[in-house]
């Protein structure tokens, strides 16, 4: 038997802003699938209180990004688990600086794979069973900052220009049956581990933002289920959930 609640793929699904797309988009009567890459007890609480709402309702798989041959398997995996995927939504992202004079091949392919590489090969991967769907789309999240760059993060910053510019083609080639649009987040949650910033930095990017103040991260998730079944005639677009900050004169 068919599963009947369309399905999600979510990359980079554990915590923060995808976990936040999951939970958002489950409570709109979506079945997700929750990609993670490190964090395993993260995915693995939430499928379990996801399906402890509504039965068979959410998978966990991992998948290391920067390897398309796992890449390539967690396409297929999800393929099969529920027996469709109705959107794809690419949040997975690798972010940290990369001076000049500092960077290195291996930092290059690192944020190249997760921020383009993967999306794209998801994308064309999928494209087939997406295209059987009536309410298909794949959302891309994407950065300000791929338009307004940061300073030390030229890598980051061109592999999200990168993306940006594949939903835009994207949404011509995969048309009609396929919507493709994009989230470019400003001050949603401050980054962690190896791109993580002090007091004072993030001072100074909060005074650049007319709303002054962090967007939380269901502002995102809720952008993107506007993209994801809020309106059916909206592709290629970018949308800038940002308060502000890149119209900042």
């Amino acid at each position: 038997m068919a599963h009947s609640e369309p399905v999600a793929l979510i990359t980079g699904a554990a915590k923060r802003v995808g976990a936040a797309c999951a939970q958002h988009l489950h409570g709109l009567g979506w079945s997700v699938i929750i990609h993670y890459s490190h964090s395993q007890a993260d995915a693995e609480a939430l499928v379990a209180q996801l399906n402890g709402q509504r039965s068979n309702s959410a998978i966990a798989i991992a998948a290391n990004l920067s390897a398309l041959s796992e890449v390539m398997s967690l396409a297929q995996q999800a393929s099969t688990c529920f027996g469709r995927v109705d959107t794809l939504i690419n949040n997975a992202s690798s972010f940290y600086p990369t001076p000049i004079g500092q960077t290195t091949e291996a930092d290059w392919q690192d944020l190249f794979a997760s921020n383009a590489q993967a999306p794209f090969f998801l994308a064309q991967a999928l494209t087939p069973m997406l295209r059987q769907s009536p309410q298909a789309s794949v959302v891309n999240l994407i950065d300000i900052h791929a338009r307004f760059p940061l300073a030390n993060h030229t890598v980051y910053c061109m592999a999200k220009a990168a993306l940006e510019a594949m939903t835009r083609s994207l949404a011509k080639e995969l048309a009609p049956e396929v919507r493709v649009n994009g989230v470019a987040p400003g001050v949603i949650a401050w980054p962690e581990g190896a791109g993580s910033m002090s007091a004072e930095q993030q001072a100074d990017i909060l005074a650049s933002v007319p709303l002054g103040r962090e967007g939380g991260v269901d502002a995102i998730a809720e952008t993107v289920a506007f993209l994801v079944q809020g309106s059916r005639y909206v592709s290629g677009q970018i949308i800038a959930v940002d308060g502000g900050r890149s119209v900042w004169g």
